[in-house]
């Protein structure tokens, strides 16, 4: 039976963790839950990859889906840059992230 919702392991940027709960049935991505908890994502460009201000690294061993073009070109310009470098707007919230541990990137300016 299909998961309605997950939890998730969201570090902000000032180191303090938090478990977040986030539905699966809704078609929203991790940037969109973000915000619906009031964590500092901007989400400038309304999660188009257009920015990089949902900037977040994935700190589990989650496979995730793999990086879009735009994508790796918006972290190309981003700043803070990691292995582990996601945008949370191109995360599809599934039963997939079900235990993701993901960290907010420090905001660039």
């Amino acid at each position: 039976m299909a998961k309605d919702m997950i939890q998730l392991v969201i570090v902000d940027r000032e180191g303090v963790s938090g478990e977040y709960e986030a539905p699966t049935d809704m078609n929203m991505n991790l940037m969109e839950v973000c915000k619906a908890h009031d964590l500092p994502v901007a989400g400038t460009c309304g999660g188009m990859a257009l920015c990089s201000s949902c900037h977040i690294y994935i700190e589990s061993q989650h496979q995730v889906p793999a990086m879009s073009a735009d994508e790796e070109s918006q972290l190309d310009n981003a700043f803070f840059v990691q292995a582990n470098s996601r945008l949370a707007c191109q995360l599809a919230v599934t039963e997939d992230l079900d235990g993701l541990v993901i960290r907010l990137a420090p905001a660039s300016t």
